[in-house]
C-alpha cells in the first residue's frame, strides 16, 4: 500500500500531493485508447450524503476535472441515499450505459464486488474514492481514514481533555468503509486514553440535519459530556450547542469552511479540524483517465495523509487562517484542489458543470 503525504500551502487553499510520478506506462485499459482524440464517458456512483457539503464538493470536483481534461464527453452521476444493494443496481445501470470508467464512493468494502467484477469484465475501469473496495482489478484513492479519526480523537482525548472525561462519538454512515476505518482510529485513541469514556454514540449518516437532531436529543436527555468527536458534521453541532445555551466543549470536525470560521472566532469553541479533501473526486477522474490511456499506478491502493489543525497552538492557528474561506458554503471542505491531480479553478469547481452542461 503506497501512502502519499499532503501539505496545505499557506498562500492558497490547495492540497499538495507527490504521487503523480507513481504512474507508469503500461498496456491501455480494455475499454480505452491512447489516441489523443479519444473521448471517454465516465459514470459516478455515490450512495449517500445527499445534502452533505463534502459529497456535493466531491461530485462538483469530478465534473470540473472532467471538463478540464478535455477528453471526456459526458459524466453521468447517480447520487442518492441508498444501501449497498441499491448501489449494486446503480453500478449495473452505468455498465448498461457503456461508460468507459466508473468512479464509486463505496457503500461497503466487499458488497459491491459482483458489480465491479462485471464492469471490469466489460472493459470498464473502476476507481473507488473516499474509501476502498476489495474487488480485484479495482483501484482505490482515498484519504487515510483510520489516521483521520486517530488524529482528531487523540487531540480531543489527550490534549484537550487531558485524558479524563466523557465524549460524544458522532459517526458517519454505518457500514461505509470510511466509517469503519475511522472507528478503528477512534478506538485506537480510546484504548490509549483509559480515562476517557463514551457519553453517547450517534450514527449521523453524515447528514447535518440528522446530527443536529441527535445532539439536541443528547442534551435534552441530560447526558453529561466534556467533548465531541464528529465525523465531519461539525459547524451545525457548534450552532446547536449555542442555540441550546449549552457550554461549548472541545470539538473535533473536518476542514469545512463553516467549522474553520467558528474555530477562528473569538467566541468559538476549543477545537481541531482534520483535513479530508473532497477534491479526491476530481483526482479519481484523473486516475481513471490515466489508466484508460495506458498508464497505471504502481499500486492499486493509494492513501493521502491527513493533517490536524488545532486552534490551541500557533502552528494550527496559522493553517486555519490560511485555509479559511468565507465565500464557500459552510459545509464545503477547504481542500479544493489536489496539486498535479486537479487542474480546474475555484470558480469552475463552484459552477459544478460537467462536459456539455450549460
Amino acid at each position: 500500500m503506497k501512502r502519499m503525504g499532503l501539505a496545505r500551502g499557506l498562500v492558497a487553499v490547495m492540497v499538495a500531493a507527490t504521487f503523480a510520478a507513481a504512474c507508469s506506462s503500461g498496456t491501455p485499459a480494455p475499454g480505452g485508447s491512447a489516441a489523443a482524440n479519444t473521448k471517454y464517458t465516465i459514470g459516478f456512483s455515490n450512495p449517500g450524503g445527499v445534502g452533505n457539503g463534502w459529497r456535493e464538493a466531491m461530485l462538483c470536483s469530478a465534473k470540473a476535472q472532467a471538463v478540464k481534461a478535455g477528453n471526456v464527453s459526458k459524466v453521468t452521476i447517480i447520487h442518492r441515499d441508498t444501501d449497498a444493494p441499491g448501489q449494486l443496481a446503480d453500478i449495473r445501470t452505468l455498465i448498461a450505459q457503456g461508460v468507459n470508467a466508473i468512479i464509486i464512493n463505496p457503500a461497503g468494502p466487499d458488497a459491491l464486488n459482483p458489480a465491479i467484477a462485471e464492469a471490469i469484465a466489460a472493459g470498464i475501469t473502476v476507481v473507488a474514492v473516499d474509501a476502498s473496495v476489495t474487488a480485484p482489478g479495482a483501484y482505490n484513492l482515498s484519504n487515510d481514514q483510520e489516521q483521520y479519526a486517530y488524529l482528531g480523537a487523540s487531540w480531543l482525548m489527550k490534549d484537550a481533555l487531558q485524558g479524563k472525561g466523557a465524549v460524544v462519538y458522532m459517526r458517519g454512515i454505518a457500514g461505509h468503509p470510511a466509517d469503519t476505518d475511522r472507528d478503528k482510529g477512534f478506538q485506537r485513541a480510546l484504548k490509549e486514553n483509559p480515562g476517557i469514556t463514551i457519553a453517547s454514540t450517534a450514527v449521523t449518516k453524515w447528514d447535518p440535519n440528522t446530527a443536529t437532531t441527535q445532539i439536541n436529543d443528547i442534551m435534552s436527555a441530560g447526558t453529561k459530556f466534556d467533548g465531541i468527536w464528529t465525523s465531519g458534521v461539525d459547524s451545525n453541532i457548534v450552532d446547536a450547542l449555542k442555540a441550546a445555551g449549552h457550554p461549548q466543549v472541545p470539538i473535533v470536525g473536518a476542514d469545512n469552511a463553516g467549522f474553520v470560521t467558528q474555530l477562528l472566532a473569538a467566541d468559538g469553541p476549543k477545537g481541531a479540524a482534520v483535513t479530508n479533501p473532497a477534491s479526491i473526486g476530481g483526482a479519481g477522474v484523473t486516475l481513471a483517465l490515466q489508466i484508460l490511456s495506458g498508464k497505471k499506478p504502481a499500486q492499486t491502493t493509494v492513501h493521502v495523509t491527513p493533517e490536524l489543525w488545532s486552534n490551541t497552538d500557533d502552528a494550527g492557528k496559522a493553517k486555519l487562517k490560511a485555509a479559511a474561506d468565507a465565500t464557500l458554503p459552510k459545509t464545503w471542505p477547504l481542500g479544493l484542489t489536489i496539486q498535479d491531480w486537479t487542474t480546474y479553478t475555484k470558480p469552475e469547481l463552484i459552477a459544478c458543470k460537467g462536459p456539455g452542461e450549460a
